[in-house]
């Protein structure tokens, strides 16, 4: 995995958090530490959030390495 997929995975996760606060107990943690949802800072970590979501689609069509690898010649006895 890249660095730029782990951060985007970081920041997916984040947003996750938010998203079960906000849904479970009306909380939005991002609009409170920045200011409001309508501040420039929070609307650039949802922005930031949103690509990150795009690019870890790539990680579902990314193929198994597990899956790839031919299964190794066993010792016969």
């Amino acid at each position: 995995m890249s660095t730029i997929q782990r951060i985007a995975l970081v920041l997916t996760i984040i947003g996750a958090i938010n998203w079960g606060l906000i849904g479970f107990f009306q909380f939005d943690l991002v609009a409170a530490i920045f200011g409001g949802q309508d501040s420039a800072l929070a609307r650039i970590v949802y922005g930031l959030v949103g690509i990150a979501g795009l690019i870890n689609l790539g990680l579902l069509f990314k193929p198994n390495e597990e899956l790839e690898r031919e299964p190794e010649a066993r010792p016969s006895r």
